[in-house]
């Protein structure tokens, strides 16, 4: 796939702000990274430990691996505990998400032919294509048991079922959104900057929204309340994708850790989109033919980027990410709630999502 989350699926990049770098947030993913461990050993045999070895390597949860940043978890959580004041009967919730969103990347790296994640081989590279698919449907299967542990912490059957319900409707987004993705990449003809914000709405905002809205579902049955939490979830998913996609033209590879490289590989984000519909023809046409070139010099990436700069794509993308921000912001801030360091923290990760 060659547009905005080819290389991780719902957000590609997403780099976290510096706001998620504290002791207690540390915490969160710790105990999130028990739960996982959890749902695992309690189905794990010793004809099937080989396979959830292979879930660990891809989680990075195999000794020390490396992993994700965890920030689908850890937004459910501060939802959570914003409310609730404590986050610990939220982590099957929050295991759940984590494995979930997991799935989905096995199987984009496989479609992607991705050989890489986190600095390590991908799964499919290291034990084939048909033992990582079965590893992706596993870590489905477990993300979906993870939310039945739920029960066994005093949550109603019917709250349980909701939560399912909506676990279910979003990985149908993300597979849609999945499908658009490559869609649009066969068929130049389809992208649009409207296409294109459908389909990260289904890729990435629809996970990192249900993500914040099981945490309020477990926290209050106030529906305002819920409501105003995935609002919230959704603006933050737009507003991280759309900084991701200007990180990745105009990023500052000291500061991501990633060298600024969508045009040399010909990802078709937000700017790109928006230029290839609004800049002047001989322009556009230029662009084509630059993201035709299947190894562009540093020259010719640098005349895409300054084409880009010349249209407004740049400036467009800021505006769209900075309102996607503060509608976020509004959101989260009309929402009620008086817990006041979790929520503290909710304002400062939307405050810090663009940073480009």
């Amino acid at each position: 796939m060659t547009t905005a989350s080819s290389t991780e699926a719902g957000a590609a990049h997403l780099y976290p702000p510096p706001v998620l770098k504290s002791p207690d947030l540390d915490l969160l993913i710790t105990d999130t990274e028990a739960e996982i461990l959890q749902v695992i050993e309690r189905v794990q045999d010793e004809r099937t430990h080989a396979l959830y070895e292979m879930v660990r390597y891809h989680l990075g949860l195999d000794h020390d691996g490396p992993r994700g940043k965890r920030i689908r978890p850890l937004l459910g959580l501060l939802a959570y505990e914003s409310i609730a004041g404590e986050h610990s009967p939220a982590l099957p919730g929050a295991a759940a998400v984590e494995l979930g969103h997991n799935f989905s990347l096995v199987h984009d790296d496989i479609e992607d032919r991705d050989v890489e994640r986190h600095h390590r081989a991908t799964l499919w590279m290291v034990f084939g294509v048909a033992q990582a698919i079965n590893t992706g449907d596993t870590l489905f299967t477990l993300s979906r048991m993870a939310l039945y542990r739920l029960r066994e912490l005093g949550f109603s059957d019917s709250k349980v079922l909701d939560l399912m319900s909506l676990y279910d409707e979003t990985c149908l987004a993300l597979c849609e959104g999945q499908f658009m993705d490559i869609w649009g990449a066969e068929h130049d003809d389809r992208l649009s900057v409207d296409f294109y914000f459908d389909m990260i709405g289904r890729k990435t905002a629809a996970l990192i929204a249900a993500s914040v809205q099981a945490g309020a579902m477990l926290a209050t049955d106030d529906q305002h309340v819920i409501d105003s939490y995935r609002a919230f979830g959704w603006s933050l998913g737009i507003a991280f994708q759309l900084n991701d996609d200007l990180l990745g033209i105009w990023g500052n590879e000291q500061t991501t850790g990633k060298e600024p490289s969508d045009l040399a590989k010909h990802k078709k984000t937000l700017p790109v989109i928006y230029a290839l519909e609004r800049a002047p023809a001989a322009d556009a046409a230029r662009l084509k033919d630059l993201l035709a070139t299947s190894e562009p010099s540093s020259t010719l990436v640098s005349e895409a980027r300054a084409i880009l700069e010349r249209c407004g794509a740049g400036d467009y993308t800021r505006t769209r990410a900075r309102q996607e921000r503060d509608e976020a912001l509004r959101r989260i801030e009309s929402a009620g709630v008086v817990r006041a360091e979790a929520l503290e923290r909710l304002r400062q990760i939307v405050i810090s999502a663009i940073s480009a």
